[in-house]
């Protein structure tokens, strides 16, 4: 079977030559354009998920082999969450080949976090599947490799944090406020704000679920708080 240039690219950009090209078109389409003949994603991502998951479970247990099951899972929790893996398939333009139907290609389909996170589990499937385990670990770990070395501060929840610092100094929770919102309904983009009793407070905004913005505003009030003391 021959594949497009198009999708040639996107398996230089991967790092992986499939054999069997079907499963890489497979694994790129979504549920809004399959049919009968022409299945979707859904099973891919179902697989992929595992062998993500068991990658990473053991890249972790082998980096450090004095880390309790309570560091672990946090660790292992930032690696293989579904914002985690929207940035890989972000990073290696995976949106541009999705293959859509037209009503999720007007709603930004290739741009929703959830919708590239899916696809690129059913693309490691589809690794798994046309060359082994091996493959598929090889190709996970390189586009890990940089969240792999910084999955201590990365697992941070700088939400978590926050609240356990406030607390610990004698405040309430932080409050989180929508100060803005804007941008169509399929790609918003939001603007939080986050404050303490004393009067510190940082905003964030960005495109990205709500949650994510409010992590990125913790964040900013964390670093104005350790600047300080």
């Amino acid at each position: 079977m021959k594949i497009s240039a198009e999708l040639r690219a996107f398996s230089g950009r991967l790092g992986h030559d499939f054999a069997r090209p079907e499963l890489l078109q497979r694994a790129l389409t979504h549920g809004s354009i399959a049919s009968t003949t022409r299945p979707d994603n859904q099973r891919l991502e179902f697989l992929g998920d595992r062998v993500l998951g068991l990658t990473m479970a053991e890249a972790l247990f082998s980096a450090d082999r004095a880390a309790s099951e309570g560091q672990l899972a946090p660790r292992y929790n930032a690696l293989v969450k579904g914002e985690t893996c929207a940035a890989v398939a972000r990073e290696i333009g995976l949106g541009d080949v999705l293959k859509l139907g037209r009503s999720e290609m007007l709603s930004g389909g290739r741009r929703k976090e959830a919708l590239l996170a899916d696809a690129l589990e059913a693309v490691i499937a589809a690794i798994y599947l046309d060359a082994g385990l091996e493959a598929a670990r090889r190709v996970i770990l390189k586009h890990w490799a940089d969240r792999l070395k910084n999955v201590d501060s990365d697992s941070r929840d700088a939400k978590t944090v926050l609240q356990e610092w406030a607390q610990a100094n004698g405040m309430t929770p932080p409050r989180y406020v929508q100060t803005a919102r804007s941008g169509p309904d399929h790609a918003p983009e939001f603007e939080i704000t986050v404050r303490l009793d004393d009067g510190r407070e940082a905003i964030a905004s960005g495109q990205g679920t709500k949650r994510s913005i409010e992590q990125a505003a913790a964040q900013a009030l964390l670093d104005r708080i350790e600047g300080t003391t």
